[in-house]
């Protein structure tokens, strides 16, 4: 395995990020546990929760999964980078009762002390906020924050699916006091989805926060997609069935497709190995439910694309281009 650093930080983190939202809904606690010993076996060291997985009534499920891992003892936590997440709603099914989500002081003490108990942790070592709080001052936020901090129960804050403005106000905030600020954000980013290049990530490089994409494969579409349908003759499934019945998407794909092909590539193993090429960029979070799946990602931080490919792959898949010259001139 590879190593980096989260950021501007001190924190060594690994080059792919165990994503751990199929743990409980698709993917059974033994089965998770393997799963996650064959990740830290191989190196991987930077794990990413979120205190909602698991869905529905069983919210915070994923969570108590990895924290029966972390109950086994030899090393797992010592070894592991833990991340989760904070601002979906936690109140019970069918309860409306308020301030049990967003970031409001008083959930994220809330929300911390609950996934706590569920890792069977006494730290988060990068808690991310899941969302922007439009209705929260960012003051507030970054009180609390420093409150946990000083407890000792969080590391590091963290941003997921924030724009480049959110990312530059958090940061020139925390400045103001003296305070670390953001040292991650976790976006929407991929080969078929690149508009986090406009502003995100460039803000991202510019206050030294570690990017970790999330969907690398684009919900399957860039795994090889079409190339599986034809072998299997199941139909494609969820985003990747949606982008599929676009024939200038599909078309885009098989073009993907073909270009691996003529270099003898497998899809899903360089849709993660081009985001590592990225500046600024962690490592993508993986999210594999089977041993395979797991492998076939670890393959990746291995691969070295040459010029030709790269060259060819911005061909079919092409950025933004930079901001704001990409919608100004």
């Amino acid at each position: 395995m590879k190593y980096t650093q989260l950021g501007r930080t001190g924190l060594k983190v690994s080059r792919l990020v165990l994503g751990t939202m199929n743990f409980g809904p698709q993917t059974g606690e033994s089965e998770s546990h393997a799963l996650m010993d064959t990740a830290l076996d191989a190196g991987i060291n930077f794990f990413d929760t979120a205190n909602v997985y698991g869905w529905g009534e069983n919210k915070g499920r994923t969570e108590e999964i990895i924290g029966t891992w972390f109950a086994q003892g030899g090393g797992r936590r010592e070894k592991t980078v833990l991340a989760t997440k904070v601002y979906g709603n936690m109140a019970a099914e069918g309860d409306p009762w308020p301030n049990y989500d967003r970031l409001s002081a008083l959930n994220i003490r809330r929300a911390v002390d609950a996934s706590l108990k569920r890792l069977n942790t006494d730290h988060i070592d990068v808690y991310q906020f899941h969302h922007v709080d439009r209705r929260t001052p960012v003051e507030e936020i970054w009180q609390a924050v420093e409150v946990l901090i000083q407890q000792g129960k969080i590391l590091y804050a963290g941003s997921s699916n924030f724009p480049g403005w959110k990312i530059a106000q958090a940061n020139e905030a925390a400045k103001r006091n003296g305070r670390l600020g953001l040292v991650s954000e976790q976006c929407l980013y991929n080969l078929a989805e690149r508009r986090a290049e406009l502003e995100i990530i460039p803000a991202a490089e510019e206050y030294g926060l570690g990017v970790i994409p999330w969907s690398p494969l684009h919900g399957g579409l860039l795994g090889g997609a079409i190339r599986k349908s034809a072998q299997s003759g199941r139909t494609a499934t969820g985003r990747s069935a949606d982008a599929l019945a676009n024939s200038s998407v599909r078309a885009q794909v098989q073009a993907y497709e073909d270009l691996l092909d003529k270099h003898g590539l497998e899809p899903g193993e360089v849709a993660l190995a081009w985001l590592l090429t990225r500046p600024g960029v962690t490592g993508p979070i993986v999210g594999p439910r089977t041993a395979e799946q797991l492998a076939s990602a670890l393959r990746a931080v291995e691969l070295e694309l040459g010029e030709e490919v790269l060259a060819g792959l911005d061909e079919v898949f092409p950025g933004p281009g930079p901001a704001p010259e990409a919608f100004a001139w």
